[in-house]
């Protein structure tokens, strides 16, 4: 029996720390037991708490139509309690036994957060009620008297803890404080507000706001610098479960309740656990083109199906890449209130060793030696920005910040980046927090190509300062087109304040080595080589090109090895051969070189992108020409169809096709489909589609919204991937 009592007994007694009085209070969803009687001391025998002032219940004005929804724009969230922005009033109705007396009666309110709620850590907020409200203060005032009900304004602070408090309301008494019971219906939600001026995400453009925290649906580009390929993203912000799967987020990544407020913290623990590295974190990563037990990166459709996975198993959801993390770190970052934005950076520099340039080691023959060359550029890289003041930073540094929640490189011990000012790193001031070398590393890097000679001299070749960061897009602002926002990341290429900003990053110990004393290019011969667009499953040919602007005759040997690739740039060799040519003086000449499917069908990865790489020794000179360009096949889209009217609340037909291009049966073939506010995620397995014929899959759905919607579907299989449809839909009012 005691050993029973003591156990209890520890339970409820946290452990014993030196260091502070209370545990840390780093979880939303634990509670702490609220006493209904508060005794000042020892309480008469003829005291009936019935006798005074007493709640019978209190109304939260919580309904999608209600006033607190529609004017804290939270009416779309699929989430029966109160949900508002920090900052701006909203307002409750209480129902008392008997009418309130103002002159005797004494109540207030009491929000709390957490196990260990504390009035100086913003976790217990007792409100009294006042004549005036003031601007992005926690107040409360009456509006509105009738019978036994008052109805209240409450203004929270616009810089409170942003997550789920729950409400009691106290009464004071002679012989105590009475207070309501626990009652989940009135938890509400604190969110950010980026419509009030005193919030740190406050954005002052109201379209911007409807793109970058109301639109559910985005488009991610992908392909390469000479190919752009868009496909659409669910983020379903609002569906059911996901504003709870999101502050579970903080939870697990223990975030200490009191710093919820503060964008800042909130970016940068959440760009740690969007991956499972070294925290156990939403996405498993993997770029090894084999995704048993788990999702092809390619095939999700949107972020709902990875959050309620992860929120109810706890466990990392496989798998992702860099689009996926980014999709899902911009659900969060919108779920919550702070505007952000999905961005693709193409020709995105990983550079191992952050000094600014990317070593590719070519051996004697010109070739790239796989075994050196650690650096990487990746076709493209998605990550985020989102949109905050920065007062940790000097003045000017606050507006769009890049974070990123795919796991590349540790920053402070963790895999994590960001959130890194783009002002400072398009004006080289990498010296400002967090992780700021690594962006500007990603966007600027110079590509070396040198080349070890017999007597094991390395001789630079070749030096890049263009290929990296060519192109920065994101979606634009009210439609699906593509924005480019390079220059919001460096100025003009060549331009006195490109220099400029170099030589300030580099002041700030971004590190560059020196090379222009090294390296004397061959000036007088040009060379480029052109991929012709093709199809998925059939032949294309690489045409090079060399311009002679010399009076000398030249013979060249040229190397070109084609490489099925990961949008990462890790390669897979499947063509390379060698051929001499003759330069006329003063003249061009071009070669074909044909890449035939039934070399390549067999080793393709998953995006259908190739990698061709084409080195060109002069015989007379023994200088090197070195380029590189990847290409991507055209994969066939999937259709999708609507029949009927198409009307909120009632039942709808939604048809996907398909039609195998390859000259093989495709085999275990996965459909999905969904649409926020449309249809939940459905899934689909089809054993195989033969050789050129055609799929034809329906499902039925009940719409929820009307207004302008989006339907995403994506396919699946070993051989194909990559394969996606989409169609605007507009849901009428019933």
């Amino acid at each position: 029996m005691s050993e029973t009592r003591s156990t209890n007994e520890e339970k409820k007694k946290p452990p014993l720390n030196g260091r502070r009085a209370i545990p840390s209070n780093n979880s939303n969803d634990e509670e702490n037991e609220v006493p209904e009687i508060e005794a000042f001391g020892l309480i008469p025998r003829g005291f009936n708490p019935k006798d005074y002032l007493r709640v019978v219940d209190i109304h939260m004005f919580k309904e999608p139509h209600e006033i607190n929804k529609q004017q804290h724009h939270t009416d779309k969230y699929y989430n029966p309690k109160l949900i508002v922005r920090r900052g701006q009033i909203f307002q409750i109705q209480i129902d008392f036994n008997r009418p309130y007396r103002p002159e005797t009666d004494q109540f207030w309110l009491e929000y709390l957060i957490g196990r260990y709620p504390q009035q100086n850590k913003g976790t217990y907020i007792p409100i009294l009620v006042g004549n005036v409200l003031k601007d992005g203060e926690w107040g409360a005032k009456i509006t509105h008297k009738e019978n036994n009900s008052i109805q209240l304004s409450i203004m929270s602070s616009a810089t409170c803890i942003v997550g789920k408090f729950r409400l009691y309301i106290a009464v004071w008494t002679p012989f105590g404080i009475i207070r309501t019971q626990r009652n989940s219906a009135t938890d509400t939600y604190i969110l950010f507000n980026p419509w009030c001026q005193q919030d740190a995400v406050y954005l002052d453009d109201e379209k911007e706001r409807e793109e970058y925290v109301l639109n559910d649906v985005g488009i991610v580009f992908h392909g390469n610098i000479n190919d752009i390929k868009l496909r659409s993203w669910s983020y379903g912000q609002f569906e059911e479960n996901i504003l709870d799967a999101c502050l579970f987020l903080m939870d697990k990544a223990e975030l200490e309740l009191s710093g919820r407020g503060n964008p800042i913290k909130i970016c940068r623990v959440a760009s740690a656990v969007i991956n499972s590295r070294d925290d156990n974190g939403v996405i498993a990563g993997s770029w090894d083109n084999t995704y048993t037990y788990g999702v092809a990166p390619s095939a999700w459709t949107g972020s709902v199906d990875i959050l309620l996975e992860y929120y109810s198993s706890k466990q990392p959801v496989r798998y992702g890449q860099c689009w996926v993390f980014a999709g899902v770190f911009n659900t969060f970052l919108r779920c919550l209130g702070i505007p952000a934005r999905l961005i693709t950076n193409y020709c995105s520099a990983h550079d191992n060793n952050a000094n600014l340039q990317l070593d590719f080691f070519l051996d004697d023959e010109g070739k790239v030696d796989t075994k050196l060359t650690k650096d990487s550029v990746w076709n493209y890289h998605c990550w985020n920005e989102a949109w905050m003041t920065r007062p940790d930073l000097p003045v000017g540094f606050g507006g769009w910040q890049v974070v990123d929640g795919t796991p590349q490189e540790t920053s402070d011990g963790m895999y994590r980046c960001g959130p890194a000012s783009v002002q400072a790193i398009k004006h080289g001031h990498v010296c400002f927090q967090f992780d700021a070398p690594f962006v500007y590393a990603e966007v600027n890097s110079d590509i070396v190509y040198s080349r070890r000679q017999k007597n094991g001299i390395q001789v630079i070749e070749k030096i890049d300062t263009t290929h990296v960061g060519q192109l920065i897009v994101t979606k634009e602002v009210g439609g699906d087109g593509m924005m480019e926002i390079t220059e919001e990341y460096k100025f003009q290429e060549g331009s006195e304040e490109e220099r400029l900003a170099l030589e300030t990053a580099v002041m700030y110990g971004v590190k560059k080595q020196s090379t222009q004393d090294v390296y004397q290019p061959q000036t007088d011969v040009d060379m480029d080589f052109q991929v012709q667009k093709a199809v998925l499953g059939s032949d294309f040919k690489v045409t090079i090109t060399f311009r002679n602007r010399s009076h000398n005759y030249y013979t060249v040997t040229a190397y070109l090895s084609g490489n099925i690739v990961f949008y990462t740039g890790v390669a897979n060799e499947c063509n390379n051969l060698s051929f001499s040519a003759k330069l006329q003086p003063s003249s061009s000449s071009a070669f074909d070189v044909v890449i035939k499917a039934s070399e390549y069908l067999s080793d393709l990865l998953d995006q259908a992108s190739f990698h061709f790489f084409v080195t060109a020794q002069i015989n007379e000179t023994g200088k090197i020409l070195a380029m590189q360009k990847a290409t991507v096949l055209e994969i066939p889209a999937l259709r999708i169809k609507t029949q009927g009217e198409l009307v909120a609340g009632k039942v709808m037909s939604v048809t996907v096709e398909f039609t195998n291009p390859l000259k093989q049966t495709l085999e275990n073939v996965t459909l999905r489909l969904e649409g926020p506010g449309v249809l939940r995620t459905m899934k689909k397995e089809f054993r195989q589609i033969p050789a050129n014929s055609t799929l034809i899959w329906e499902v039925k759905s009940i719409p929820r919204q009307p207004g302008l919607r989006k339907l995403i579907a994506s396919l699946d299989s070993n051989a194909l991937r990559h394969v996606y449809g989409e169609l605007n839909i507009q849901i009428q009012k019933p």
